[in-house]
């Protein structure tokens, strides 16, 4: 039974105990707070009550779940769930889940940003995008605090003194606790191993704060990328969403957007542009590319 829940919903162990203990807690909430409300009415235990107190317990039960549930930290889950319930009864059909993990070493604004714009460009669809993991290979990274805010799991995957096979592992071990359907890279400055790329085709994604194919490759991340362009007096820099193979900043580039170097542009400033451009259009184009898989 609990396997089957486990797989219906797409969560870890831990996470559907949690659940459960949500579903347990909202209903003894639910009917202690009918039963009290009934009391205050003066009607005496007989059909009307019981017609009352089923009308009581409609009303409550989403609010009582759902206060349990930002408790128990799965209020995620439950705003989900009650979504999908007011699908059914309305005859709109059952929703497609895409499970995501986003994959982050740093501060997380790319990620904070796309946990809160992502649902926006799905209001009106049957698809539904679930962030369920934050992964990060750095446990003092600002993305985990972003994530416990955000009720989304976030686990620390450490790879130091560990085989390849045993980095694979890993990392696999992981998307397979959380059912993941997509990753999105947001700042994660590991090489992704190739089994992992084998087992999400095309279901990879980064962002690289410069005009690929230019400044790319092993190294250039962050400043270092800002510190070359400004050297070699470009006119442009910009950004590339692209698919991730086994080769950094190789993959099929998705979108890119660009903007002006001023005269006297500075590293910090380049960076600024580049970070609103990050923040304008990675959302948008992960939402299109959700669209179509």
């Amino acid at each position: 039974m609990f396997g089957k829940l486990k797989n219906k919903w797409k969560v870890s162990g831990g996470r559907l105990a949690l659940i459960l203990l949500s579903f347990a807690l909202g209903g003894s909430l639910c009917g202690y707070t009918g039963r009290k409300l009934l009391s205050l009415t003066g009607v005496e235990k007989g059909v009307l009550w019981v017609v009352l107190y089923i009308i009581f317990i409609i009303i409550l039960w989403p609010i009582a779940v759902i206060a349990v549930s930002l408790l128990t930290g799965q209020f995620r889950f439950f705003g989900d769930y009650l979504r999908r319930m007011g699908r059914r009864m309305a005859g709109k059909g059952p929703e497609k889940h895409i499970n995501i993990a986003i994959f982050a070493s740093g501060a997380g604004s790319n990620a904070e940003k796309i946990i809160t714009t992502l649902p926006s460009f799905f209001a009106r669809e049957k698809v539904r995008p679930n962030i369920v993991v934050v992964i990060t290979d750095n446990p003092s990274a600002g993305v985990v605090s972003i994530a416990k805010h955000n009720h989304i799991a976030a686990e620390i995957i450490h790879l130091k003194n560990k085989t390849p096979h045993e980095v694979s592992f890993a990392y696999l071990s992981l998307l397979k606790k959380y059912h993941v359907d997509f990753i999105v890279l947001a700042g994660y400055l590991k090489m992704i191993p190739a089994d992992v790329i084998k087992a999400f085709p095309r279901k990879i994604v980064n962002i690289h704060p410069a005009l690929l194919p230019a400044y790319g490759g092993t190294g250039m991340y962050g400043s270092r990328v800002h510190e070359a362009v400004l050297a070699a007096g470009e006119k442009k820099s910009g950004i590339s969403i692209h698919e991730v193979d086994e080769v950094y900043d190789n993959g099929k580039i998705v979108f890119q957007a660009s903007c002006d170097i001023d005269q006297g542009e500075t590293v910090a400033s380049l960076a600024q542009k580049i970070h609103v451009l990050e923040h304008r259009h990675y959302s948008e184009v992960i939402a299109g590319i959700l669209h179509r898989i």
